[in-house]
């Protein structure tokens, strides 16, 4: 029997490659995955330029309370700005990057298995 983690990990990690593979296609270069550190998780950090992303992934089923994206509160946003500082401090290679936080809210499309997805370039600041 599985259990819900494991559903919702799955679900997050289907989503998550769905980010990527959008952005990829969009010229943005992948640098990780799921970075951790004790203040959290970011779902992605790319390259885009001159820029350093560091990107959060959103999902929705439906958007009857508001769309994936809504989803970032301050609490959220503070948790991601917290882990972009640590990831800065432990990679000093990508001391001459410019930072920036994006968002990427995925919501079910109108057809059985599409996506509408909402790329939020520049979501928050620190």
């Amino acid at each position: 029997m599985k259990s819900y983690q494991s559903d919702s990990r799955q679900l997050g990690n289907e989503k998550e490659s769905l980010a990527a593979k959008f952005l990829t296609a969009r010229g943005i270069r992948l640098k990780e995955r799921n970075y951790q550190c004790r203040f959290g998780e970011i779902d992605l950090i790319a390259c885009d330029h001159e820029f350093l992303i560091f990107v959060e992934v959103r999902f929705r089923s439906s958007s009857a309370y508001g769309t994936s994206a809504e989803t970032v509160d301050k609490v959220k946003q503070g948790k991601i700005i917290l882990c972009a500082r640590h990831y800065l401090l432990t990679h000093s290679c990508h001391n001459n990057f410019n930072c920036r936080f994006d968002v990427i809210g995925i919501n079910n499309g109108a057809r059985r298995g599409s996506h509408n997805i909402q790329w939020i370039r520049d979501a928050f600041q620190t």
